[in-house]
C-alpha cells in the first residue's frame, strides 16, 4: 500500500461537549385542523405545507414545518386544561416594537384579541389564544438585541423585583407611536406603569 492509498482517521466526535440544537417546530393535537390551520395563517402568517386525514405541517418561514397539527377520532377537549400542568404558551419574536404593534392593530380588526399584554423588562409581549386555548405570545425586545435585553435580565434590580413585569393597554401604545414617540420611551412610560390596561387581564393562569 503506498502512502498516496491510506487515509486519515476520522476524527473522534466529541461526545462529552453539549450542542444546543435550535428549536425547530412545535406539535399539537386537535379536534379541529382547519380551525387551527385558518387562526395561525391570520395570527402569524403560517401556511400549509402538507396536509393529511391525519392533520397538516404549517410553516411561517422557509422551513419544511414550524407546527405539526395532529387529530384524532379518540381526541377529547380538556375542560379542566387551566389547572393542569404542560405547556402554557409559545413564542414568536418580532424584530421591533413597531412590528408588533401593527400585528395587535391588524388582528384587532379581524376581531383576534390578545387575552394579556405585558412589558415584562426585556421583551414586550401580547399573548393570544389559539381556538383549542393553546397560547401564543408574540413579543418585540425592548433593547433592540438579545445582549442588551439578557443582561437587564441577569443584573437590572427592577427585573429581580417583578420578573412578570407590568400589564400595559395596546391601544394606548398604538396612540403613542402614531404620535411619534420613539418605542424606547413607550416601553419606559409601560414598564413604569404609566399605560396600564382598560381591564383585567387573563393570562389563563390559575390564581
Amino acid at each position: 500500500m503506498t502512502p498516496e492509498t491510506l487515509t486519515q482517521p476520522a476524527e473522534t466526535p466529541d461526545t462529552q461537549r453539549v450542542r444546543r440544537p435550535r428549536l425547530h417546530h412545535v406539535s399539537i393535537k386537535t379536534r379541529d385542523v382547519q380551525a387551527i390551520v385558518d387562526w395561525y395563517e391570520l395570527v402569524i402568517g403560517s401556511r400549509v405545507m402538507f396536509r393529511f386525514d391525519g392533520g397538516a405541517w404549517i410553516t411561517n418561514d422557509d422551513a419544511n414545518h414550524r407546527m405539526a397539527i395532529f387529530t384524532a377520532p379518540s381526541f377529547v377537549d380538556d375542560d379542566e386544561r387551566l389547572t393542569r400542568t404542560g405547556l402554557h404558551h409559545i413564542g414568536y419574536e418580532y424584530p421591533n416594537l413597531d412590528d408588533l404593534l401593527a400585528t395587535y392593530v391588524r388582528l384587532k380588526a379581524g376581531g383576534v384579541l390578545p387575552g394579556a399584554c405585558l412589558d415584562h423588562g426585556p421583551s414586550t409581549s401580547f399573548y393570544y389564544f389559539d381556538p383549542d386555548g393553546n397560547g401564543v405570545e408574540l413579543q418585540a425586545d425592548n433593547y433592540g438585541s438579545w445582549e442588551k435585553s439578557s443582561d437587564f435580565v441577569l443584573h437590572d434590580p427592577r427585573f429581580r423585583a417583578d420578573p412578570i413585569g407590568k400589564p400595559v393597554n395596546p391601544d394606548l401604545m398604538v396612540a403613542a407611536r402614531d404620535q411619534g414617540m420613539s418605542a424606547a420611551e413607550i416601553h419606559e412610560r409601560a414598564y413604569r406603569g404609566e399605560m396600564p390596561p382598560a381591564a383585567p387581564h387573563d393570562l389563563r393562569l390559575p390564581l
